[in-house]
């Protein structure tokens, strides 16, 4: 667990140490996966002591876990405001913009859920077999009805979402790879925009 939070009201400078620890941990793990990252490489990229750091946070896997707690709350967000009484292809579209937009503020955050994913998830499977399969099944439901009204085209909610993600997070979780074939490219968000919007909007037309 956090040290800093096991207070009742932590002090200014816990907050920022905290928040120091917690940046440096997201470069880190973001870099080298959870199993290639160690405490003396947090403190060496925050600028403290390992015992400085372990002050704040029992282990690797407290400050991994925050991160993750942190990360997931900000990913989901999104997906919660799907709004089953908005216009449908709008409504996804919007999901669609959002995800892309947090994937380019936010490269890091996605790096280090792709890893932990590829690692077999040991420290999200409880919220991705529960909260995330939850609020998945819900909104797969949102659409079933949309199909069901005709008001978009007959397709998979389940794969829709996967597709989404795929679509959109590829960008940072691939970055390399998007950036040396678009070489000439300083930009590769501001085509995709545009490019996964028109995607989608023909795939969810319900007379296509």
């Amino acid at each position: 667990m956090a040290r800093s939070q096991s207070t009742k009201r932590p002090t200014r400078i816990q907050r920022e140490k905290t928040r120091e620890i917690l940046e440096a941990a997201l470069d880190v793990f973001s870099e080298r996966g959870f199993r290639g990252s160690t405490i003396d490489m947090i403190a060496t990229r925050a600028g403290l002591s390992k015992p400085n750091i372990l002050y704040y946070f029992d282990s690797k896997e407290a400050i991994h876990k925050a991160l993750l707690d942190e990360l997931l709350k900000t990913w989901l967000a999104p997906l919660y405001a799907l709004d089953e009484a908005g216009e449908p292809i709008e409504e996804i579209c919007g999901y669609v913009a959002q995800k892309l937009k947090m994937t380019q503020k936010f490269p890091r955050e996605s790096k280090l859920f792709a890893n932990e994913i590829l690692q077999g998830a040991p420290h999200v499977l409880p919220e991705l077999q529960g909260e995330l399969r939850d609020l998945v099944t819900l909104k797969a439901g949102v659409v079933s009805g949309w199909i069901k009204a005709g008001k978009i085209a007959d397709i998979d909610p389940m794969h829709l979402f996967f597709s989404i993600w795929a679509t959109t997070q590829h960008y940072a979780d691939f970055d390399i790879q998007v950036r040396a074939v678009m070489r000439d490219v300083n930009d590769p968000f501001a085509s995709a925009g545009p490019f996964l919007d028109n995607m989608y909007r023909k795939l969810l037309n319900p007379a296509s």
